[in-house]
């Protein structure tokens, strides 16, 4: 379903991919995991579109989109839950979940707002209120349902479990696992690289920029040097 060749992006005169390469198969959920800086979310903003590349190739469903905007790459499917969540915080939470079918129209919108609630029941008793108003691991179900309303062929996810409590951490975790299971084709980033493998089909070491290891979840969950440098072990 998507294909990375030789990417290379840039932050001014800062590097931040050096010709990275991954493939990304229907209905497989592939993690990233890689130190802070390494251009994890480097990576995901450029296949969402919102970050220049410099070099290499991002096809998807085999239509070259590497110079595309990323509102047609919202249309074709690819899209993206943010680090930091980013909710429109003045806005109700139902309003949020609408801006993420901004491009659809019909009765559909309606079924999958539906379909969220019923995913995240905390969302549904409280969405007339404003999002801002949500603990951190409520405004990552918000960010992840607003994302689900663009029907995504391919989710990005970029750190979703960062800063929440243990309790909420496993709940989004829960939630990625349903959505796995129910085919949606995943990209996961996260500096929890322990709960990332365990659920990851493949997966891919980048350090600095660079693809340095790849293998199944398992595969790299007992690999020595990941577990010595991502695992503490």
């Amino acid at each position: 379903m998507l294909s990375v060749e030789g990417l290379h992006s840039s932050y001014g005169k800062i590097a931040a991919l050096k010709g990275v390469s991954i493939t990304v198969a229907e209905r497989e959920l592939v993690a990233i995991v890689g130190a802070n800086g390494a251009g994890k979310t480097t990576l995901l903003r450029a296949l969402s579109g919102v970050q220049k590349v410099t070099q290499g190739s991002v096809v998807f469903d085999g239509v070259d989109i590497t110079t595309a905007p990323s509102q047609l790459r919202v249309r074709m499917g690819i899209v993206q839950v943010p680090e930091g969540r980013q909710v429109f915080a003045p806005l109700s939470i139902e309003d949020n979940l609408q801006l993420g079918a901004f491009l659809r129209r019909g009765p559909e919108v309606a079924q999958d707002l539906d379909r969220v609630y019923t995913m995240f029941p905390a969302l549904a008793d409280r969405c007339r209120l404003a999002a801002g108003s949500l603990s951190g691991g409520q405004q990552q179900m918000l960010a992840i349902g607003r994302a689900l309303m663009a029907r995504p062929k391919v989710l990005l996810l970029d750190e979703p479990s960062m800063g929440l409590a243990p309790k909420l951490f496993r709940e989004i975790y829960a939630h990625i696992e349903t959505l796995k299971r129910a085919g949606t084709t995943v990209l996961l980033v996260d500096q929890n690289a322990r709960a990332a493998l365990a659920i990851a089909d493949r997966a891919y070491v980048i350090e600095t920029g660079v693809i340095t290891l790849h293998g199944t979840g398992a595969e790299l969950a007992a690999d020595p040097a990941v577990r010595e440098a991502y695992l503490g072990v």
